[in-house]
């Protein structure tokens, strides 16, 4: 019999960038769905909004996922005013979520997209259980607001401690602990 586990017992490769594959896409929306729809509850149905056509969804890609490539995380970034970007849906597949740094490493590729492309602020809304995470990537709280029925956060990037990436499609490898398939 074979199960997964969030053991940490081998480094697995990922692929941090902006989607660019109809998989890629497929995969973002999919994962929005199982995390905002189905386990938080948030939405109903779906978690599309008008946002969705301009934004750009960034991935978190496991590379050595069982079953081949697979998106594990996920957010979406767009410019909301000449210079003022937002980034929203941020997501991590719950089997991925020991990992620690896919959250982050998106916010980062977030946020660098954003100042290549002269950005002057980046603006998010986090749900107060994502506060602390967000302080420690040098965001800051501005206010309290409640979205679809729960407390978040506005907080604000300080755009001078992200460095511009010019390529998000690109993006970078990280290798980090993933969930694993053992024998039992």
């Amino acid at each position: 019999m074979t199960r997964r586990t969030g053991a940490d017992s081998f480094l697995q490769r990922y692929l941090i960038c902006a989607a660019s594959e109809p998989w890629q896409f497929a995969g973002a929306e999919d994962l929005r769905c199982r995390v905002f729809v189905q386990e938080q509850q948030l939405f109903t149905g779906h978690d599309r909004d008008a946002i969705d056509a301009l934004a750009v969804p960034l991935v978190a890609i496991a590379e050595d996922a069982p079953g081949g490539p697979q998106v594990v995380g996920t957010v979406r970034i767009h410019e909301a005013a000449p210079g003022v970007w937002w980034g929203s849906r941020l997501a991590v597949a719950s089997a991925w979520r020991r990992v620690g740094k896919l959250g982050s490493e998106l916010i980062r590729l977030a946020v660098g997209a954003a100042r290549a492309q002269a950005a002057t602020e980046f603006h998010a809304h986090v749900q107060r259980q994502n506060v602390v995470l967000f302080r420690r990537l040098h965001w800051t709280e501005t206010a309290e607001v409640e979205l679809h029925g729960r407390p978040h956060a506005h907080m604000l990037a300080s755009l001078d401690r992200y460095s511009p990436i010019s390529d998000p499609a690109a993006g970078w490898q990280l290798r980090a602990p993933g969930p694993v398939e053992v024998r039992a």
